[in-house]
């Protein structure tokens, strides 16, 4: 997948989340939805899509869905080989170190978790206020 391709499936990603459920838009940006394949075969694209997804949109309707769903996936499955890249973007952008205050441990390792929960900013997230 290039770069161009990211981008416009990023954006129908983004267009499905903020359409209202049961809309045309909500059926016509279905597909976008569906990153399987990225998620467990191609996890350096799924990682840029989860990048330009939030360099596009950091509305609290996409932070909640990205956070629970692609980067808790990706720590999940793929933590051991992109902790470091989490990190390294969690202390450059406080907008993504925020954004990983949605993620749960799920099936991470405990020293994957670790590493997330010390750069993470849980401000916003379950009540704790900002």
């Amino acid at each position: 997948m290039n770069q161009i391709e990211i981008v416009s499936l990023a954006q129908d990603w983004i267009k499905y989340w903020h359409a209202p459920e049961g809309s045309s838009d909500r059926k016509l940006y279905a597909d976008a939805t569906d990153l399987y394949e990225l998620q467990h075969n191609d996890p350096e694209t799924f990682w840029a899509l989860i990048l330009e997804i939030h360099r596009r949109d950091q509305s609290i309707t996409i932070q909640q869905v990205l956070s629970a769903g692609p980067v808790e996936d990706l720590l999940a499955q793929h933590g051991d080989a992109f902790i470091e890249r989490v990190e390294a973007e969690a202390r450059k952008d406080p907008q993504f170190a925020k954004l990983l205050g949605g993620v749960w441990q799920n099936m991470m390792s405990d020293t994957i978790w670790n590493r997330v929960q010390s750069v993470w900013d849980r401000r916003g997230w379950d009540g704790i206020p900002e």
